[in-house]
This record gives structure tokens, sequence and C-alpha cells, in this order.
């Protein structure tokens, strides 16, 4: 087999996903800090660089796991089915918390970028980082900024608050499960609470009704932002 038939093929991609990923969780359990998903993506970035294969070569195979993520956002249902009766006793609370959360992130987000002098498609593009990937996108799309780049600030945010969320809470005082997971959930997305999951059930299905409560929230937030650049 040719080195270009090779890299088109689709168990290329994937292989190096599984392979990689395998990888960082055996580093993630000697450094417990480094997210698996993070040390994954850099190295796979790195191979990408190093041998100079083109991204499209790899997506090939990549996709083949992005299929994967619609069963494992339905299967976010289970937990939250579990721990219904606490979100019903908290449901008011956990809406106020999330609304505030989602417009503090777009009034920090635009702060930022004022701050540092960005351009308006970096603004645009960033404001919306806050949630999970599908609804970032089409609200930087429909807004007029850079997808793509929309789509690398939304996984470096989820990843950046699944590494430091829970210790930077714990060290604020929040440490009930209920404040630890609609914060992340709120600010991180899907990242932020895969990573709640692996520890503790309940973090994480407060976790995933946050994510889902925050993508509303966050889309409704933008629609007088919209008509106003419209």
């Amino acid at each position: 087999m040719s080195a270009s038939s090779w890299l088109t093929n689709p168990m290329f991609g994937l292989a190096l996903s599984v392979l990689t990923y395998t990888a960082a969780q055996a580093i993630h359990r000697r450094w417990r800090f480094l997210h698996p998903l993070f040390v994954c993506s850099c190295f796979i970035i790195a191979v990408l660089l190093s041998f100079r294969i083109p991204y499209s070569a790899y997506k090939v195979g990549g996709d083949v796991l992005t299929l994967l993520l619609g069963p494992a956002t339905v299967a976010l249902g289970v937990p939250l089915y579990k721990h219904f009766a606490l979100i019903k006793r908290n449901v008011v609370a956990i809406l106020v918390s999330v609304t505030l959360g989602s417009l503090t992130s777009i009034l920090c987000s635009a702060a930022l970028v004022g701050l540092l002098g960005g351009s308006r498609e970096i603004l645009l593009s960033l404001l919306p980082k806050s949630v999970s990937s599908p609804i970032a996108l089409e609200i930087s799309r429909h807004l007029g900024g850079l997808p793509e780049l929309t789509a690398v600030l939304t996984v470096l945010t989820g990843l950046w608050g699944s590494m430091i969320g829970r210790r930077l809470l714990q060290a604020m005082g929040c440490g009930d499960a209920l404040s630890i997971g609609i914060a992340v959930g709120t600010a991180a997305h899907g990242i932020g609470t895969a990573r709640l999951l692996k520890d503790s059930e309940t973090e994480g299905s407060m976790s995933g009704f946050a994510m889902g409560a925050a993508g509303i929230m966050t889309s409704i937030l933008f629609i007088p932002i919209y008509l106003w650049l419209g």
C-alpha cells in the first residue's frame, strides 16, 4: 500500500486517535492534572505537523469517531434521570446560575478582546466559546465570526475548565456537588462534564443539565446581539 493511500484510509485517523488517547489515559493516571484530551490533541497535532500530514487525511478517520458524539451526548440523560429529584428541588437556583454564568462568559469575552485590541471577527468568534461546539459554531456563523476559530476556542475552553475547574471552585469554597457541576457545565460544556462524570455521577449529572441549559440560554442571549449587529 502506497503512503498516499495509507494516509487516506479511515483506519489511519481512527488508529492514531485511539492509540494516542490510550497513551494519554496512562499519562493521566500518573499526572492527574493533565487531561487526556489535552495530551491527545497536542500529540496528534505534533504528529501531523512533524510528518506534514494534511488534516484532511486525518479527518477521514476522525469523522468515524465524531459519529459517536451523538450517542454519547444522549447517554448523559441516564445520570440526569437518576438525579432528577435533586435537579427539581434546585431548578430555579440552577437556571438563574446558568443564565448569569452564560451572560458573564459573554461579557468577559467581550472585555478581554476589547482590552487586547482584537478585531471584530475575533470578538464574534470568541463570544460563544463556553457552549458546546455545535451551538457555538452556529452562533459564530450567524454573527459573522470565524467558525474554525470558534471551534478551537471552544475546545480550549472545555479543556481548561476540565483541568482546573474543580480545583478552582474548591479553592473558592464551592465544594458541594451541585455548585461544582453547575459551574463546570456552564463554563466548560461537554469536555468538563465528561471529566466530572469520571469522579462523581452527581457532579456529572448536574454538569450535563447545566450544559444543556447554558446552550439554550446562550442562544437566547445572543438574539439581541444578532439583531443589533444586523
